[in-house]
């Protein structure tokens, strides 16, 4: 005899949760199962163990979708400053780093910890280690038979995630329900994710390995400022993993190094001032040390003292700065990706409630739809706000 629930949530990560919050609120007898040990794995290990779990400035311009206007409804009826609400309920510490970016004071296990609680008052019940076999559709709704059993229910949600991070348990489980139930597909694809080079890129680069510097990464139209960090595989950090995103295999990014700075002006200012200076040592001052090296070797330029270059020199060899074009080879994987692209097309999805269209009952939420924030923050409000949308009416 199979168990009863109203609803019943396949994973136990932050949109999973936030929905069994909101669908318990509600008096519906909620069941959420994870086949990991522990619930919210990838929230404990956010932002350097302290969870960036929103983005103040979070809004549809944020994300990426083959649809951008379907997280609209969402991200409108559940904000960043409900969330915020929620954790200050809980007195949980927090601060703003860069860009609207919210982190923890001290842990992410306090978020963990109050969704858990929330979960608790809303009568939830939450099965670990649960391994799912099969999943059918019933007159009534769904049955959900795992290794322990059967389990009924009129909802099913997904919020199994997408493909990233399979150490952590990925499976890619929500896709393949979504096929089954005649759903659409977006490609998926790596996102957010550091870049590798060929190898003879990474031979030129390798006295860089280390190196980082704040830069603007552009690709096609798409620009994002932040730090860039060169590694013994190929670029990383921040404005690297945001321009990722846009990416795709066979094109260029371009690296502009001083975006904001007048470095040719900067250079006929130092030759002024001491012509006999080389250009490395000029340009050390704006840049990190190896890499001003790097540039001027490459122009042939590094034992050239100032007096010796023209102003037309010292424009072209700045151009080079400005728009370093760089082809990468490809990416480091859903390995070391923090999101999947792509998913669940939105077309089949109703963006008010998440259920699908023509599959009464059936809802995907979070990473596992064609819906991929920034990096920042945006991912967590996107899990929150589809998540609670769910909840809301399964």
């Amino acid at each position: 005899m199979a168990e009863q629930f109203d609803v019943v949530i396949i994973g136990a990560g932050a949109a999973g949760m936030m929905a069994a919050i909101e669908a318990g609120k509600r008096g519906r007898r909620v069941a959420v199962l994870d086949h990991a040990k522990a619930p919210g794995e990838k929230i404990r290990i956010s932002g350097g163990g302290r969870c960036n779990f929103t983005n103040i400035h979070a809004s549809p311009k944020n994300f990426l979708s083959v649809n951008p206007h379907f997280c609209k409804s969402a991200l409108a009826r559940y904000t960043p400053h409900d969330f915020i609400a929620l954790v200050d309920r809980y007195k949980i510490a927090w601060h703003e780093k860069t860009l609207g970016q919210l982190f923890c004071d001290e842990t992410a296990k306090d978020i963990i910890r109050m969704l858990l609680t929330e979960m608790k008052e809303a009568r939830a019940v939450l099965r670990l280690g649960a391994q799912i076999q099969t999943v059918e559709k019933t007159v009534s709704g769904f049955r959900i038979v795992t290794a322990d059993g059967a389990i009924d229910c009129s909802s099913l949600i997904l919020a199994s995630g997408g493909k990233s991070i399979p150490k952590m348990g990925a499976t890619g489980l929500a896709y393949k329900i979504a096929e089954q139930f005649g759903l659409p597909l977006v490609e998926t694809r790596p996102g957010l994710v550091p870049l590798t080079l060929d190898p003879v890129q990474l031979e030129s680069l390798n006295a860089l390995a280390g190196v980082a510097v704040g830069a603007q990464a552009r690709c096609g139209k798409t620009v994002f400022e932040e730090a860039v960090l060169i590694t013994h595989r190929g670029l990383s950090g921040p404005a690297i993993l945001q321009i990722s995103s846009y990416w795709r295999e066979g094109g260029d990014i371009s690296l502009n190094l001083l975006p904001h700075a007048d470095l040719a002006g900067v250079l006929k200012a130092a030759r002024k001032q001491n012509g006999r200076q080389a250009l490395q040592t000029a340009l050390s001052e704006p840049l990190p040390k190896r890499l001003a090296q790097f540039f001027a070797e490459a122009a042939g330029l590094s034992n050239r003292p100032l007096a010796d270059l023209s102003d037309k020199a010292i424009d072209a060899f700045c151009l080079t700065l400005k728009d370093w074009v760089i082809k990468p080879a490809g990416s480091e994987g859903y390995r070391t990706a923090e999101v999947t692209l792509g998913g669940v097309d939105t077309k089949a999805l109703d963006s008010r409630s998440m259920q699908a269209r023509d599959v009464p009952g059936l809802y995907f939420i979070g990473e596992c739809v064609d819906v991929t924030g920034w990096l920042g923050g945006y991912n967590f409000q996107w899990a929150w706000a589809s998540g609670f949308s769910a909840g809301q009416v399964a």
